[in-house]
């Protein structure tokens, strides 16, 4: 029988490690920011395509909305990038967070209309998606600046951790809240979200730019394009995460799924699944700071994560698809802890923000495409077959994607020039 000590270490070594939370007051106070705004913003992720639904009745108008926050996550993502380059990051983090509160409000007072209408859901929606892109590449620049370079590892699986929280506990409460409470009250409790994030942002310390970094332009935007060119494997994660999103994400169409199903009850569950299985992942992940080989599983996990949705799509019962969606947000969350820890221990501080701007077209971008694709294809083919057809797609293009990018596949983070550089920067800015 073994020994409580024993059972202890072992579980020590599957839980997420904890370091950067102990070791950066400033992680924890963005962790809990993240963790309530995003409770909040998967409540709206849930009511917008469900109010939609109701509104319209249209596969395609569903979709639509994935396709309108398109151009400014483009856009405001490069430019956004620059801007976490030249600008006080926390300023920006603070600023965005205000806006997305104000959005939220005006959901509010849409729904609160006799007849609401449906234009108000789709600029929303693209305003919306513009200031998430100006804040995103702020965020996971100001990471690698207060958590400590051996940990950034460990903050990936945190910060993927706070994402699968409120994505397991939003949608799942979504559903209960917008079926009993309506669409207002869900908008309500996501503009109190922000307000809360505001006053933990504002505590956050001055995040100034680096003293090289170039000022926002066309120029200083190429030049990080550039950049992520002569970088194969960072262009192979890029490629590979793009491919998963686009080809194999069925969120906009599952309320028509639900209903094929005769499932209409477990629509909640439905869009809380792909957060559960990452969740339950992440609370596993500490074996992840011990694998090197990160565009391996980058590329495995994408692979994994099309079978997934192919057997999802081919499912005959809601819990077997339930069971599928779980094991897709498994596979997800392995895919995004590898390719945040190779992101965050190999781009210099100068070109970090814009970096992440490229980043975010790759894991933004895609899900909305995905969304157009799926609610289009769906009008076209049906819902089920939209779903395994991309799915299946899906896994095709991963496996040709890593036959063609070798440096994907080969690197190691134990012998990257590229890691040993980042490091020997940060030993000495705080030596």
């Amino acid at each position: 029988m073994a020994s409580p000590g024993g059972l202890r270490s072992r579980l020590g070594r599957l839980l997420p490690d904890l370091a950067p939370w102990h070791a950066s007051a400033d992680f924890r106070r963005m962790w809990l920011a993240g963790l309530i705004t995003n409770f909040g913003t998967f409540l709206t992720f849930v009511a917008v395509p469900v109010q939609l639904k109701e509104l319209t009745g249209s596969t395609a108008a569903v979709g639509a909305v994935g396709a309108v926050e398109v151009i400014p996550l483009i856009v405001f993502g490069l430019y956004g990038g620059a801007l976490a380059d030249a600008y006080d990051k926390r300023k920006l983090i603070v600023f965005t967070e205000a806006g997305q509160g104000v959005l939220s409000l005006a959901l509010l007072v849409n729904a609160l209309l006799p007849r609401p209408a449906i234009w108000p859901l789709y600029v929303v929606a693209a305003l919306s998606a513009a200031l998430s892109a100006v804040q995103r590449p702020a965020l996971d620049a100001l990471v690698p600046r207060i958590v400590p370079h051996e940990h950034l590892p460990a903050a990936a699986s945190l910060n993927s951790l706070r994402w699968t929280i409120g994505g397991v506990a939003g949608p799942a409460l979504a559903g209960v809240i917008v079926a009993y409470a309506g669409f207002g009250t869900a908008y309500g409790a996501d503009a109190l979200t922000f307000v809360v994030s505001v006053v933990l942002g504002l505590r956050l310390a001055a995040s100034p730019a680096h003293h090289e970094a170039a000022k926002p332009s066309l120029r200083s935007i190429a030049e990080g394009a550039r950049y992520a060119w002569g970088r194969k494997e960072l262009l192979g994660t890029y490629a590979v995460d793009l491919a998963a999103m686009v080809l194999a994400m069925p969120l906009a169409i599952l309320p028509f799924l639900a209903d094929e199903l005769h499932a209409e009850w477990a629509l909640g569950l439905m869009y809380a699944s792909i957060p559960a299985g990452s969740l339950l992942m992440s609370l596993a992940s500490r074996w992840t700071s011990r694998i090197h080989r990160h565009g391996r599983m980058v590329a495995f996990a994408a692979a994994g994560w099309g079978l997934a949705i192919t057997v999802a799509g081919l499912a005959p019962n809601i819990w077997l698809v339930l069971l599928c969606l779980m094991l897709a947000g498994g596979f997800d969350m392995i895919s995004g802890i590898f390719r945040g820890a190779m992101w965050n221990q190999t781009i210099p501080d100068e070109l970090r923000g814009r970096l992440a701007g490229i980043e975010l077209l790759s894991y933004s971008i895609g899900p909305q495409m995905g969304q157009a694709r799926s609610g289009g294809m769906a009008a076209w083919t049906g819902v089920r077959a939209s779903v395994w057809s991309g799915g299946l797609l899906c896994t095709g293009v991963v496996a040709l994607l890593a036959l063609c990018l070798p440096a994907l596949m080969t690197y190691d983070s134990r012998t990257s020039a590229h890691a040993a550089r980042v490091k020997a920067e940060r030993e000495g800015a705080t030596a």
